[in-house]
This record gives structure tokens, C-alpha cells and sequence, in this order.
């Protein structure tokens, strides 16, 4: 059975479940809680990134404010969620602090990891806690979530974070250990499945018959979440969260399955810019910055000679090299406006041109695909 080593991952998004983290009486398990927040303690000392995504705004809420959840209406769901995430957050800070980890709520909707712009606005804010030490605690805004627009369960909402942030590995903590190639606790045969390559239907079709007992999400919701992490680069671990130190017990060996990723985290996005169908403008720049960005820096507005057609921030462009040839794509940090104002300025002087303090970059590095030398 293959062992998971954490030693392998730097930046790790945690998926928490309702189940594991509300008990009985409708309030945090504070004893759990507490030993998930010394397991991201050792995390962090070990120099990983961690962001937590966590349901339970609605259960702890719905206990506050008395509200049966079964015959509840979409408004009083979002009346619990409002109340419920403020108790969820404070007791995250308060566990997270006694090892002094400061806990930051981060609330995202589909647009947030759909729409490229603010795409860029939410990976921008979660890239600068992490950078300063910070765990983000992730929920869906449920207070302005709808039925149509929402991402229906936190597993999902897991996999898109982990694609946003470019993660190394997504880790589910579920009522389950694993996958199975049946439901275990109908078939005294289920088989536990330790390792998936690829997520096959067949794989989709064993999830639709096993399950994860509570929460609103099951093994199908959850083996969809993987195929949406493992494209983007992430790997992906179900294992069980119903004892105490998970994540401490999954470093020892516990039980899990794992879905390995298709290529890295990088990899995948510059893929995907490479492949990109739509682009929406160009940049040409000098022959310093054409070194620069083939050596694997990001794009400073003083590389930039000229800006050619109409884009707005998050949309793909062609990098052209002096000579007009294109070399690269990225996605544009500024609009084609914006761009042109500051192109040719050293990023010191951004706020004198805009009137306002931008970004120091015209192209993250991280946004940004280069091409090979023969192309």
C-alpha cells in the first residue's frame, strides 16, 4: 500500500467536514478541533502553507437561532450561515492562537474562482496571508449563496481553492478512509482502493455506489473534487478525519486512498494558458525582458515598449519578443488602458501614472508560459 509522506508537498489545502467538526449538540467539537489545530501546528513548523476549507456555519448556526434545517427555507439557511460563521471562525482563531497561528476568514463564491479577474484578486489575497504565515479558514458565502449560483458542496469548493492557489495536495478528511469498490457497510467484499492513477468512469461509477455517510456531499462528490484537483496538478487524499490528530495519524500510515496528480501545479496552469484559444491583446517587449521572463522572472512594466489591443485585467496575452514573434502568454495583471500608461516606467513610479498604487508586475511568473526556444 503506498504511504503518504507530507515531506513530499509544500502548500496543502484541508477540506473539514460538518460531520467531523460539529457534534451532537449542534456546537463545535472543540477537543477535535483543538487536535487538528496542533497537527497544522506541526505543519507549520515543518515549513508547510496550509489553508483550511470548512463546512459548519449552517449547522452551528441553525442550533443558535433554532431553525430546523430539513424544513428551513433558502433564507433562513442563509440567516444560520451569517450566525454560524462567526462562532466557526472564533473558534479557529482561538485553537489556532494557542500555538500562535493567526487564522484569517476568507469567504469565496463560484465567481471568485470562475470569473478570471476576480480569480486573480482571490489567489492575490490568499497568496499574501500565506506568504506572511497566515492559515486562511475557507467557507462558501452561504449568506448570499443561491441554489443556482453556488458551488453545491465544500469538496468542490476544496478543489477549486486548490487549483487557485496552485496546491501541491488536497487532503478531504472524510467519515471514510478511502474509496472502496463498494458501499462497506452493505458488502462484506468491498475492497479498499489505495491508490487511483487516472479517474476513469469506472472509478466515477464506483463512487456513485459507495458513500460518506453525513454531510451534504459523498464519495461521488468527493472523486469529482479529486478529478478536478488532480487536473490542475494536485494531488488528492480521502482519508478519514472521525479520530483525534488526523493529519498527524495520516503522516504514521493511516488508511487512504490517494489520487495522484497529472503533472505539477505549475505545469497544468501553463498547459492550459498555452493551449488558451482566446487572447485578447499583446505586449511587446525589449530584449532584456524577453531574457528575463525566458529565464523565468515575472514581467515589470519597464520591459514593456508597446501594447497592442483591447483587454482588461485577467485576460489572456501574447508576450511578443522585439522583433514581433511571439514567445509566451500570460494573464494580463493590467487592462490594455492601464498597460499602456505605465509601459516603459519603473514600477516606482505605477501610482505616479495611475493615481493609485498598482501591482509591481504587468505578468505574474505563475501566470505566465514561455515557450521553448523552438517554437
Amino acid at each position: 500500500m503506498p504511504h503518504f509522506s507530507f515531506e513530499n508537498y509544500h502548500r496543502l489545502v484541508i477540506k473539514v467536514g460538518s460531520s467531523l467538526l460539529i457534534g451532537d449538540d449542534g456546537h463545535v467539537h472543540r477537543r477535535w478541533l483543538e487536535g487538528l489545530a496542533s497537527d497544522v501546528a506541526m505543519l507549520h513548523g515543518q515549513g508547510h502553507e496550509v489553508l483550511i476549507v470548512s463546512s459548519g456555519a449552517i449547522a452551528i448556526g441553525s442550533t443558535i437561532l433554532g431553525i430546523n434545517k430539513r424544513r428551513a427555507r433558502l433564507e433562513d439557511l442563509q440567516a444560520a450561515a451569517a450566525a454560524g460563521q462567526v462562532q466557526l471562525v472564533h473558534a479557529y482563531q482561538e485553537v489556532l492562537g494557542e500555538h500562535d497561528i493567526i487564522a484569517a476568514q476568507v469567504l469565496l463564491t463560484p465567481g471568485d474562482t470562475e470569473n478570471r479577474r476576480r480569480f486573480l484578486n482571490a489567489r492575490s489575497t490568499l497568496s499574501r496571508l500565506l506568504e506572511r504565515s497566515v492559515v486562511p479558514v475557507i467557507n462558501e458565502n452561504d449568506t448570499v449563496a443561491t441554489e443556482e449560483i453556488r458551488y453545491g458542496d465544500n469538496d468542490r469548493l476544496a478543489a477549486r481553492v486548490a487549483q487557485l492557489v496552485m496546491a501541491d495536495v488536497l487532503i478531504l478528511l472524510s467519515d471514510v478512509d478511502g474509496l472502496y469498490s463498494a458501499d462497506p457497510s452493505k458488502s462484506k467484499d468491498a475492497v479498499h482502493i489505495a491508490e487511483v492513477q487516472q479517474i476513469s468512469d469506472a472509478i466515477l461509477a464506483v463512487a456513485g455506489e459507495t458513500r460518506s455517510a453525513t454531510g451534504s456531499g459523498g464519495m461521488a462528490t468527493k472523486v469529482q473534487a479529486a478529478r478536478i484537483a488532480t487536473h490542475a496538478g494536485c494531488s488528492t487524499i480521502v482519508t478519514s478525519g472521525a479520530i483525534e490528530r488526523p493529519l498527524s495519524a495520516l503522516a504514521a500510515g493511516s488508511r487512504c486512498t490517494i489520487f495522484r496528480a497529472q503533472g505539477t501545479p505549475a505545469s497544468a496552469r501553463k498547459q492550459w494558458l498555452a493551449g488558451a484559444l482566446e487572447v485578447c491583446g499583446e505586449l511587446r517587449l525589449d530584449a532584456g525582458a524577453t531574457r528575463a521572463l525566458r529565464a523565468g522572472s515575472s514581467l515589470l512594466p519597464v520591459g514593456v515598449v508597446a501594447v497592442g489591443g483591447d483587454f482588461r485585467r485577467g485576460d489572456i496575452v501574447s508576450v511578443l519578443d522585439a522583433n514581433g514573434t511571439e514567445f509566451g502568454r500570460g494573464l494580463a495583471e493590467y487592462s490594455s488602458e492601464e498597460a499602456a500608461l505605465i509601459a516603459g516606467c519603473q514600477s516606482e513610479q505605477i501610482e505616479e501614472r495611475l493615481g493609485y498604487r498598482g501591482r509591481a508586475v504587468m505578468l505574474h511568473h505563475d501566470e505566465l508560459v514561455v515557450f521553448s526556444n523552438d517554437n
